[in-house]
């Protein structure tokens, strides 16, 4: 029988539970990534590991077996000890001077799916470099496990709180007093992932009250995806039409990203929570640096960053590309569409957990309403209105549609002419007004992903179907 290709998309490998995501096929990528990191151990590191999980159908059984994996290769293995969020096993990585780490997650995919993400000894998403590096050494060499209970006899395998040390050093990251004696009334959906119950033992005997909405251990995720959008808001916006708090932070499946609803459930876009947290860092922390946003990104933060004369520097779609720049130094903050944000002076990771207390900051310190807050952003820079369609696309015509769309870009785009295409991720175009599409495949599945943005609802729309038009040419 011959064995599956496994391949690394823009966040480690995702594949269906039983079909391609098997415990043969982890032990592979286990002894692959065992092998690379005997090979090319990042200097200054130990010959160590940090391996974590969400709460999907058995993901703490495929963690174990990649520990048992590591573990008969002669690493010391630091095994978190129940499902954990993905942001806190990337810290306890860079905190242990590990060689890297192992997350058994899907993130925001559909509850039949399971993946293996990869962390850097810096704690933060593993570069291309690596995950290739991975990928070439499948199958070079057998299997070699080590059975758990005999491994943690042996110490080589040590089960640890993960949480804690996580939870610490992201309340030095904002003022935590501030938020602690505020009084803030707000909502945690944790869309049943890893997230649930993070704020309240965070802010547990504080003036704050959190109330954690969909906080159980389900893994089929109350039959939603746990991706922080709108489309899986329905149940907890009805609990906040009923029973409003000040705001509603939403995190996704393995909580490194984060969304939001106001208090009476109207949400928030993640384009918004990026903007409010832009501006509270720039003007009311008074915080300078370079920031950086994947392609997909609202334009609202180019407005906000040449009003204040930052440097913006736009990457490709996928973490790890921000991660790259925050290791270079002098990044005030890093944004990708989905909600992953990252922070100056924690790891360079995307934390969703840590982004929803930098709002609370925010709202603590502006004493105001989030809506508030929004519509002072559109006054001073325009209103930006955001529109995303996924469309099931062949994966082997995708080039084809991508030469296709680049060397023949519409004429304008929402009345506006086109001014510049780009083409170093998907295909960008970008109107003289501001308002732009873009058409990009997913890194791990069939699908198209086509982004729009304009300054009417109506218009963003228009865009992301004409996107749709493109796609029927090839």
């Amino acid at each position: 029988m011959s064995r599956q290709e496994i391949k690394f998309g823009t966040d480690g490998w995702r594949a269906v539970i039983a079909e391609e995501f098997t415990f043969a096929n982890v032990d592979r990528v286990a002894q692959a990534t065992a092998e690379h990191w005997k090979k090319r151990r990042p200097k200054g590191t130990k010959k160590k590991v940090v391996i974590g999980c969400d709460r999907r159908f058995l993901a703490d059984q495929f963690a174990d077996r990649v520990a048992e994996v590591f573990a008969g290769n002669g690493y010391e293995v630091i095994l978190g000890d129940t499902p954990t969020p993905t942001p806190a096993v990337s810290y306890a990585v860079k905190a242990a001077k590990a060689a890297g780490g192992v997350v058994i997650t899907a993130s925001h995919n559909p509850a039949a799916f399971c993946g293996y993400k990869l962390k850097g000894h810096f704690g933060g998403s593993a570069d291309s470099d690596t995950s290739q590096a991975v990928e070439a050494l499948l199958d070079a060499k057998p299997v070699k496990a080590l059975d758990l209970r005999l491994a943690k006899r042996k110490r080589l395998v040590r089960v640890k709180n993960l949480h804690t040390p996580h939870a610490r050093a992201i309340q030095k990251l904002v003022d935590f007093d501030l938020v602690a004696n505020s009084g803030l009334r707000f909502a945690h959906d944790a869309l049943f992932g890893v997230g649930a119950g993070a704020f309240e033992k965070i802010l547990g005997g504080t003036q704050c009250k959190v109330t954690t909405l969909n906080s159980e251990h389900d893994p089929f995720f109350g039959g939603i995806h746990p991706e922080p959008i709108v489309h899986n808001y329905g149940p907890s916006a009805a609990h906040l039409r009923k029973h409003p708090h000040d705001l509603c932070l939403v995190t996704d499946g393995d909580a490194d990203r984060v969304g939001g609803m106001d208090g009476r459930g109207n949400a928030l876009t993640t384009h918004q929570i990026i903007c409010l947290l832009l501006y509270h860092y720039i003007v009311n922390r008074g915080q300078r640096g370079r920031v950086v946003k994947a392609l997909t990104t609202t334009s609202m933060v180019d407005r906000i960053c040449e009003a204040h004369g930052l440097e913006l520097l736009e990457t490709g779609v996928g973490f790890k590309y921000i991660c790259t720049e925050m290791q270079k130094g002098d990044v005030l903050l890093g944004f990708e569409e989905s909600g992953g944000i990252g922070f100056p002076g924690h790891i360079p990771e995307r934390d969703g957990i840590l982004a929803g207390l930098a709002l609370l900051e925010l709202l603590a310190t502006e004493k105001t309403t989030v809506n508030r807050l929004l519509a002072s952003l559109e006054k001073q820079f325009g209103p930006h209105r955001y529109d995303r369609l996924d469309t099931h696309f062949p994966l082997e015509k995708r080039a084809k549609l991508m030469r296709h769309c680049a060397a023949n870009p519409p004429a304008r785009l929402a009345g506006s002419p086109v001014a510049e295409v780009k083409t170093f991720d998907g295909v960008k175009y970008i109107a003289e007004n501001g308002a732009w599409l873009m058409l990009r495949g997913s890194g791990t599945e069939p699908i198209l992903r086509i982004y729009a943005e304009a300054d009417s609802d109506a218009k963003a729309r228009k865009l992301t179907q004409l996107g749709v038009r493109f796609t029927r040419k090839v």
